[in-house]
C-alpha cells in the first residue's frame, strides 16, 4: 500500500477549522495549528497533529481554556514571570518568548519564568523566535502529566519527558545551532505509534511495570504503566531532574508530584534566558562560533555514517522535504481527525483534500 501524503497548508487548514469550532478565536486556532504542522514538517511527529486529540480531551474535562493569554505576574528585569491560566501553550509560551525577547532588546538579558501553559508543543519553535531576534535562547521544561520516565536506576516512572533546548542565532558561515531534545530515551508518541503497528522498539528504551527491560511499547498504555528510560543513563537522568527543579519547582511552583497529576491533564512550565550574544562578546562572537562548527563539520565521516550534522540541519532538511513531498500521518492520528473533526460538523475528507 503507498503512503499517503498531506499538503502541510491542508492540514494546517484542517486543525485550524477543528480549532476554532472547539471555541478558539481565529488567531489562536491559527497558531496552535501552523505549530502542529509545523512539528511535523520538522519530524518532531510526537508534537505536532496527533496532538489534537489530547487537546479536545483537555477541553472536554476543563483542563485547557481557550483564548487566554500571557498574564504577567512580576516585571523587574532582568526576572519576568509569566502564568499562562492554563490556556493553548503555543499561544501563551509565543507570547511570554515574545515579551522575553524585548526586555532582552533593552537589557541584554531576560530571565523569564513560565507557569501553568497547557502543553507548549515544540520547544525550538521559541528558540526559533529568539533566532530571529538575534538572540540566544535556553529552555528548561517540565511536563506536569502521567509521568513517562522513570529516573536512572529506578523501575517506576517519576519524571515527565522533561524537554531542553538551546538556541543560537546564525553565522556568517552557518544556518542557527537549534538544540532541542527531550530527557527520555524515546517520544512516548513514538511508542504509540509502534504499539498501534504491532511493532517492537529498540532495546535499552523501555520497562515493563516490573521493571525489568521490554521492547513491548504497549506497556506505555496498560495500567500499572512501563516506564521510559531516560537518554544517556544518569546524564539524561540528571537533566530530566533538574528541569523539574527549575522549570516545575523555581519557575513553575507546579512539580510534577501526585498532588499535581490530573487525568487528561497536561501542564508546562519553563525557565528561560534570552540572551543579546553582543552584549557579551561583540560581534566576533560570530567568527569565533563559526571557527568551532567549522572544526567539527570537518571531521571525517565515520564508515557506515552520513557524517556530521550540526543541530538544527537534519529539521531543516526533514522540513525541505515536508514542504515538497508531503506529510505522513500515522493511522490512529488521521482516525482520530474523522472522529474529531466529523463530531464538530466538519468534512474532514474535503478539508484534507482541499
Amino acid at each position: 500500500m503507498s503512503e499517503v501524503r498531506y499538503r502541510p497548508d491542508r492540514l494546517v487548514a484542517t486543525l485550524d477549522a477543528i480549532l476554532r469550532r472547539s471555541g478558539s478565536s481565529a488567531e489562536e486556532a491559527a497558531i496552535v495549528a501552523a505549530n502542529l504542522v509545523e512539528a511535523d514538517a520538522r519530524g518532531h511527529a510526537s508534537h505536532g497533529v496527533c496532538q489534537i486529540a489530547v487537546y479536545t480531551r483537555s477541553l472536554e474535562l476543563g483542563h485547557l481554556q481557550p483564548n487566554r493569554h500571557a498574564r504577567i505576574v512580576r516585571d523587574e528585569a532582568p526576572f519576568l514571570v509569566v502564568d499562562g491560566d492554563v490556556g493553548y501553550g503555543q499561544v501563551i509560551a509565543r507570547e511570554a518568548t515574545d515579551l522575553a525577547i524585548e526586555r532582552a532588546r533593552a537589557g541584554g538579558a531576560c530571565i523569564l519564568a513560565l507557569r501553568n501553559a497547557h502543553h507548549i508543543g515544540r520547544v525550538g519553535s521559541y528558540g526559533e523566535q529568539c533566532i530571529a531576534a538575534g538572540l540566544i535562547g535556553l529552555f528548561f521544561v517540565n511536563v506536569v502529566s502521567r509521568p513517562l520516565a522513570a529516573p536512572h536506576g529506578g523501575g517506576r516512572p517519576r519524571l515527565g519527558t522533561n524537554p531542553v533546548c538551546i538556541a543560537v542565532p546564525g553565522t556568517p558561515g552557518f544556518a542557527p545551532f537549534l538544540l532541542d531534545f527531550a530527557t527520555s530515551a524515546i517520544a512516548a508518541n513514538k511508542c504509540r505509534v509502534a504499539a498501534s503497528l504491532g511493532k517492537e522498539v529498540e532495546d535499552g528504551l523501555l520497562l515493563d511495570p516490573d521493571g525489568r527491560p521490554t521492547r513491548d511499547p504497549a506497556v506505555m498504555f496498560t495500567e500499572p504503566t512501563g516506564a521510559i528510560l531516560p537518554f544517556g543513563g544518569h546524564k539524561g537522568y540528571g537533566l530530566a531532574l533538574a528541569c523539574e527543579i527549575l522549570a516545575g519547582a523555581l519557575a513553575g511552583g507546579l512539580p510534577a508530584l501526585p498532588e499535581n497529576l490530573r487525568p487528561g491533564r497536561v501542564v508546562n512550565n519553563a525557565l528561560a534566558f534570552v540572551i543579546d550574544p553582543n552584549r557579551v562578546a561583540g560581534p566576533e562572537w560570530q567568527t569565533l562560533t563559526d571557527a568551532v562548527l567549522d572544526h567539527v563539520a570537518d571531521t571525517p565521516a565515520a564508515p557506515g555514517s552520513d557524517g556530521v550534522s550540526i543541530p538544527g540541519e537534519p529539521e531543516a532538511l526533514h522540513r525541505m522535504a515536508a514542504m515538497d513531498r508531503g506529510i505522513t500521518l500515522d493511522p490512529d492520528t488521521v482516525a482520530a481527525l474523522h472522529r474529531i473533526g466529523g463530531g464538530l460538523g466538519l468534512d474532514v475528507q474535503g478539508l484534507l483534500e482541499g
